[in-house]
């Protein structure tokens, strides 16, 4: 059964800099109990596309295309359904915990407000309920009273986790969920992602410009690149076998431990990406690509099965004639 599915999705902001392009033509599908990742480098629309599945985009933003939860488009969805929808239909776990708690309020009745707000249930039940989602992500009932200020990084990105799936969605975003974690509460918070995942068999769509994260949880991911999506194909596969020089480069700049002569390569990605408002003719990544064609400069290409490759999608002209996109 189709969860999530994304339909032509185009977001543009407007400023002082006329209209920015940030989603460009993005069709994605999740199935119940599927985990998909969402890769790239920072400004290339992942966190958009994320706020854009819940309507929490701002009043300057322009979408267009469908998303359809559980087959109803949260596009044109009215005020009063599109809040029974959030929490209950799909949750996100923002990016800084920090700055998505609220400062004065303590923890437990963080917790329990989308309860109340969604459940007809006294504060005495939701408050326990609280504590039992606190529990299950590894947090002592001694946290309930606490601040978000007297938590560590970890402990708050594990309140977020518990507030997600406080009313039991059956879509969780989590949007670049480890950031600023040192190496082993990011291990924890990932277990613990995939381990309520699997338990609940909801849907995840996993942010993360670390393809460590997204090889480790993800079932399938999808590379982004200057707001379209560029890639996608199965986790264990795409930044090994990667389809698209994007891709590549990103596998390329990713470390291998024990591995003494990749730390001979040089590492990174020549360039920068580009301004959204000011997008280069043709393919977007060209000025950085080393296996750019001519086709490269006159078009953009689409993102199309790639010949031999079973459940693999590449926008890109060398990878579609079945050539290598590594120089």
């Amino acid at each position: 059964m189709t969860l999530l599915e994304i339909r032509d999705l185009n977001v543009t902001y407007s400023g002082s800099r006329g209209k920015v392009p940030a989603v460009r033509g993005v069709n994605l599908a999740l199935e119940a109990g599927q985990t998909i990742g969402i890769a790239g480098e920072s400004g290339c629309g992942k966190s958009t596309l994320a706020m854009a599945v819940l309507r929490l985009l701002p009043r300057s933003a322009r979408v267009t295309g469908e998303i359809l939860l559980d087959g109803e488009d949260v596009l044109t969805m009215g005020w009063g359904r599109l809040r029974a929808v959030r929490w209950v239909g799909a949750s996100i776990v923002f990016q800084g915990a920090m700055h998505s708690l609220n400062a004065v309020h303590r923890i437990g009745r963080q917790v329990a407000e989308p309860i109340l707000l969604h459940e007809k249930v006294s504060e005495r039940e939701a408050m326990k309920r609280a504590e039992e989602l606190l529990d299950r992500v590894g947090l002592p009932p001694s946290r309930m009273r606490a601040y978000p200020h007297e938590l560590s990084g970890g402990q708050r990105q594990r309140v977020m986790i518990a507030m997600a799936l406080a009313c039991d969605p059956d879509l969780v975003i989590a949007d670049e969920a480890t950031t600023a974690l040192d190496v082993m509460v990011q291990a924890q918070v990932l277990r613990l992602i995939s381990g309520l995942v699997a338990e609940r068999g909801v849907g995840l769509v996993m942010i993360s410009h670390d393809l460590s994260v997204l090889s480790s949880t993800c079932d399938r991911v999808a590379v982004m690149y200057a707001g379209r999506v560029v890639e996608t194909g199965p986790a264990h596969e795409l930044f090994t076998s990667a389809r698209h020089p994007y891709s590549a480069a990103l596998g390329a700049a990713f470390p291998v431990i024990g591995d003494a002569a990749a730390r001979l390569r040089p590492a990174g990605l020549a360039g920068d990406p580009p301004d959204p408002a000011d997008l280069p003719r043709g393919c977007e990544f060209r000025p950085r690509c080393v296996v750019a064609v001519e086709h490269c400069s006159k078009e953009t290409p689409a993102l199309k099965p790639v010949p031999g490759d079973a459940g693999r999608l590449s926008a890109c002209f060398v990878a579609q004639d079945g050539r290598p996109v590594v120089a």
